[in-house]
């Protein structure tokens, strides 16, 4: 007898799919403060200069949503007992956003609060997050630091760019509700580092090192810009991934082949004149001219980027 066919879930499909729908283009304008902690800055400098497109099915997007939902609860559970919880800037009325002096650094924090049973008179930044039961069992044993380093590294950085010596991890588990705490001290010289390091991947003209040759490595193979990296995919094409484009101050970009400070419709969709960085290039550089590249692939063919022959 065949196989009965699995039973469609049509209204399930089309509720991931209208995630899908309504989701971004997958661009993050600015290097964000919630990677930074990531050890390869090959992959990180991918990031910021889009060499792969973010694309999340329905399911996870709806997850991420659940985590951004829950950030009203924690907020709502400090001000059940007492604390005071400011969860937009007064000044905007819109959430905290840090940026660094160049303006391509930077993240949006959660919250800041003050009244904390453990420090009353201590302004905390606040940084709210939810856990499956695996990833809540190794935090509590572990700690922030050990068990979630870029959560770690990210309010090192908020704290840094937002002056407060003290952070304040609030964390659930979303299979029992249990919760977690943990204040973080500033710790300045991680905080330097993390504002260095941030600095040297915006302003790299060329890909860092890789963290690992070997296209098996776990770090590797689970990385968003693996085909890029290591299959020799070719990246994604718009003004940050040309080799025209360059970073400049209060977090704008500049295109040295027109002379322009680009939108961020611009950068999306680049121009006619587009030449890859050629280091985004898995192939030998043999000639160039004005506005085109030609390049010997690994079999030997040449192919050229750029205006036609």
């Amino acid at each position: 007898m065949a196989p009965l066919p699995k039973p469609s879930s049509p209204t399930v499909e089309a509720i991931y799919a209208a995630y899908e729908a309504a989701s971004d283009d997958g661009y993050r304008d600015h290097l964000g403060a919630s990677l930074i902690g990531a050890t390869c800055e090959r992959a990180l400098w991918y990031s910021f200069r889009w060499a792969t497109r973010a694309r999340h099915a329905g399911r996870l997007l709806r997850l991420f949503e659940t985590g951004h939902l829950a950030e009203a609860r924690f907020v709502a559970d400090l001000r059940r007992i007492g604390v005071t919880v400011l969860d937009v800037d007064p000044a905007t009325g819109r959430q905290w956003t840090l940026r660094d002096a160049s303006g391509h650094f930077g993240g949006s924090m959660d919250a800041v609060a003050l009244g904390l049973l453990e420090a009353p008179k201590t302004w905390h930044v606040c940084e709210f997050k939810t856990h499956s039961a695996k990833s809540f069992t190794a935090l509590k044993a572990e700690g922030v630091a050990a068990a979630k380093p870029l959560h770690w590294a990210q309010m090192q950085a908020y704290m840094q760019l937002a002056g407060l010596d003290r952070a304040f991890y609030l964390a659930v588990c979303k299979d029992t509700d249990e919760l977690y705490q943990e204040r973080i001290h500033h710790d300045a010289e991680a905080g330097a580092g993390i504002l260095a390091k941030a600095a040297r991947i915006i302003n790299a003209a060329r890909p860092p090192a890789r963290i690992s040759e070997d296209p098996a490595w776990w770090e590797c193979r689970l990385c968003d810009h693996h085909a890029v990296c290591h299959a020799g995919a070719l990246p994604e094409r718009h003004c940050r991934s040309c080799l025209h484009a360059t970073p400049v101050a209060d977090g704008a970009w500049q295109c040295a082949r027109h002379q322009h400070v680009l939108t961020r419709h611009e950068q999306r969709v680049g121009c006619s004149t587009h030449l890859f960085i050629p280091d985004l290039i898995a192939a030998e550089q043999i000639d160039a001219g004005e506005d085109w590249v030609s390049y010997r692939l690994p079999d030997g063919t040449v192919w050229r980027d750029g205006a036609p022959a």
